[in-house]
């Protein structure tokens, strides 16, 4: 506003009209002023209010955002956590089986060392192949899965990461924002000459920015339960498998373990029995081989009788009743000895039988408790740490 040059002076001074002229001037001048700076504030007013009720919506906003990923960020850090405990349990699973499978290896090494007679494939043998073929595979099931769960880890991890910027950026704007609000124009410093403009983004992309991300870790999420249900079904399957394997060969050990013992009593009752009729055979030779001596003694006296009686005189020499009855003897004894040293010769025949069944059953029992050691000690010994529990 500028104020109308006056008239000319006149060089008495100016005059009271001219005074009073100038004098009206000043007040209108003066009231406009007035108007301008009412009208000014109000206008600074209303724009600072506008500002403030922005940046107060702003703030509500970032930290609507912010909660969202802070309840994200602790659900994605929760599943971080129940994926670290499966991965341990199918370690210790993974650990389990091949103990296991180590100990069943250890079986089928030890079976291979009986003695040639009992080396055969056995019902034990085939329940041992089985259980390391139900090893292998649950091990083999149990490390995949367990590089999966190693893989949604760090899947999860690289999405905490983007959650953690985002809700430390959302703070910082936050905070900012709220800093903003909070200022008046009497605790605002002298502020910088030119603003540079910012590298913005449009409220959509910064919606979508953390939409994004909130989705992201959501899908996760949902891959993260869907594999611990994965991994929890494999973790109930391999033990199952194993029990069932692990029972299996444990009871077809004792049945074998059983009838080798059955085996091996009867042996022993059978070579008790053999022996015994050894002894009773052996006694039976050494009376036949008296009988012989006796009946050889008989037959040197009936001989020597008939010796005798020859040297009768001839006349005197008859074929009476006592030489039909020395010769008569004679025959008989013949016939007796003969008969005596063939049951003597069946004697020793049906000794060396019972030697040789003693022999056949002494070797028998010797087989059979090498396979019994091998089966009720070293396999037992073995397989005793390798006992399965529920994973």
């Amino acid at each position: 506003m500028s104020v109308p040059p006056s008239g000319p002076q006149r060089p008495d001074g100016p005059s009271r009209v001219d005074m009073e002229v100038t004098r009206n001037q000043s007040q209108l001048f003066r009231a406009e002023c007035r108007r301008t700076i009412t009208e000014m504030d109000t206008a600074c007013k209303r724009m600072q209010s506008d500002d403030t009720k922005r940046l107060d919506q702003r703030v509500r906003d970032i930290q609507f955002l912010r909660k969202n990923l802070e309840w994200k960020l602790e659900e994605i850090s929760e599943e971080v956590d129940v994926l670290l405990e499966m991965s341990s349990r199918l370690a210790k699973a993974l650990e389990v089986c091949r103990e296991t499978l180590r100990v069943t290896v250890v079986c089928l090494d030890e079976r291979t060392r009986r003695l040639p007679s009992e080396r055969r494939h056995d019902h034990v043998d085939g329940e041992l192949l089985q259980e390391r073929e139900v090893c292998e595979a649950a091990g083999l099931l149990l490390q995949r899965a367990g590089e999966r769960i190693a893989e949604q880890i760090r899947l999860n991890r690289s999405v905490l990461q983007l959650l953690e910027q985002d809700v430390e950026d959302k703070r910082r704007a936050e905070d900012v924002d709220t800093s903003c609000a909070s200022m008046t124009s009497r605790c605002t410093g002298e502020g910088p000459s030119s603003f540079l403009p910012s590298v913005a983004v449009t409220p959509e992309q910064w919606e979508n920015t953390s939409a994004i991300n909130l989705a992201h870790a959501e899908q996760q999420k949902a891959d993260s339960l869907h594999l611990r249900a994965l991994a929890e079904s494999v973790l109930e399957r391999a033990a199952a498998d194993l029990d069932e394997r692990v029972q299996a060969t444990t009871t077809a050990l004792q049945r074998n373990v059983s009838e080798l013992q059955a085996a091996r009593s009867q042996m022993g009752e059978e070579l008790a029995q053999v022996l015994s009729e050894l002894a009773s055979q052996q006694r039976t030779s050494a009376d036949l081989l008296g009988a012989i001596a006796e009946n050889e003694g008989e037959l040197r006296l009936a001989r020597a009788r008939l010796a005798v009686r020859r040297q009768r005189p001839s006349k005197e020499r008859c074929h009476d009743a006592a030489q039909s009855l020395l010769l008569a003897e004679v025959q008989q004894l013949h016939a007796h000895i003969h008969k005596l040293r063939e049951a003597r010769l069946q004697s020793e025949d049906e000794q060396r039988a019972l030697v040789r069944c003693q022999r056949e059953l002494q070797e028998n029992l010797e087989v059979k408790a090498s396979s019994l050691h091998i089966d009720e000690v070293v396999c037992a010994r073995h397989r005793e740490p390798g006992a399965i529990h529920r994973f």
